[in-house]
């Protein structure tokens, strides 16, 4: 499979890498698995200053990026990957997980992120540029590029090669529908606490099984909505 290419267009490129230059992410990127590069949105500004944004139609507090700024940024982006995947990070859009990550980790026509800033992007933007719309949480950040960060690393992280032990992802939280399983390690006895005695009994099967336990546990306590969506893709609930 061919590196992962990724464009962000951003009102702030001196963002990027970011934390993407560092740890598994970064030296993925080092080593060619996958490639950044940024399109500097106020180079498609307007006027003596580089005018981006406009008042809201209708009224309203905040400012929103210009349908005619922003489309030629995209336009541009396009040009380097015409089979990109469009995506825009958006408070409404839909909530990225763990299969999506999956998704976009094979996508052979590379990432076309839209950061956006202010109260959003005139719309028309997205229905014409075919943008599809992206959501890291039920939160507001200042801007789309924190949000680019947190999907790029998510999807990194999954391409061949970049994790040491392949097997390590798949029994992380979200994988297998379910949350994490309690990790420990040495030393045996911490602040009277122990290691539970299963791990240390070299029974592998009861191992599996108190992990598979445990994971559910905490899904049940935490996360009741993954372990029901789990258990109906297994066809063992209603």
């Amino acid at each position: 499979m061919s590196a992962l290419r990724a464009i962000v267009v951003t009102l702030f490129p001196e963002m990027f890498p970011g934390p993407l230059g560092h740890s598994l992410a970064g030296r993925a990127l080092a080593e060619g698995r996958w490639s950044l590069e940024t399109l500097a949105l106020r180079e498609y500004g307007l006027g003596r200053h580089r005018s981006v944004d406009d008042t809201p139609a209708g009224g309203g507090a905040g400012m929103v990026l210009r349908a005619d700024v922003l489309a030629p940024a995209i336009d541009a982006a396009l040009a380097r990957m015409p089979t990109a995947r469009r995506l825009l990070m958006s408070p409404r859009g839909r909530p990225l997980d763990q299969a999506m990550v999956r998704e976009l980790a094979t996508s052979t026509g590379g990432l076309l992120i839209v950061a956006g800033r202010f109260e959003g992007i005139d719309e028309r933007v997205i229905e014409a540029r075919a943008l599809e719309e992206v959501s890291v949480g039920d939160y507001v950040l200042s801007g789309g590029e924190p949000a680019a960060i947190v999907l790029l690393d998510a999807v990194v992280r999954l391409l061949p090669g970049v994790m040491g032990d392949a097997a390590s992802g798949g029994e992380e939280s979200f994988e297998g529908g379910l949350l994490e399983y309690p990790q420990y390690t040495r030393p045996a006895l911490w602040e009277d606490r122990a290691i539970p005695q299963v791990l240390t009994s070299g029974d592998h099967g009861a191992i599996a099984r108190w992990r598979r336990a445990e994971a559910e546990r905490i899904t049940r306590e935490r996360r009741p909505d993954l372990l029901s969506r789990t258990r109906t893709a297994a066809g063992d609930g209603d």
